[in-house]
């Protein structure tokens, strides 16, 4: 699967399954962790641009929630790569 990043325009290719914050660090992006992607901070929200993602579990949409996440952003250590996608932080 290809994952974009923009607007830095870095482009990775990893195998689907991997998550949206594994894909950044294969980038060397920097995403937002406090937790080390263990699903409890809620700082790793990125932005799909285009393609299509897993609908959220409850888990994510209550860490989402919990830490007052904006809407619109999925926290990249909780969703998996089903297809090709592009994304954005909000800091980049």
């Amino acid at each position: 699967m290809k994952v974009r990043f923009l607007p830095t325009g870095v482009e990775v290719e990893v195998e689907a399954g991997t998550s949206l914050f594994e894909a950044s660090q294969v980038a060397q992006l920097p995403v937002g962790s406090s937790c080390g992607a263990d699903g409890t901070c809620g700082k790793c929200g990125l932005r799909l641009l285009s393609g299509t993602l897993p609908e959220p579990t409850d888990r994510e949409r209550k860490v989402a929630m919990d830490n007052r996440s904006s809407d619109g952003l999925r926290l990249s250590c909780m969703v998996t790569i089903q297809s090709d996608v592009v994304v954005t932080a909000d800091y980049w």
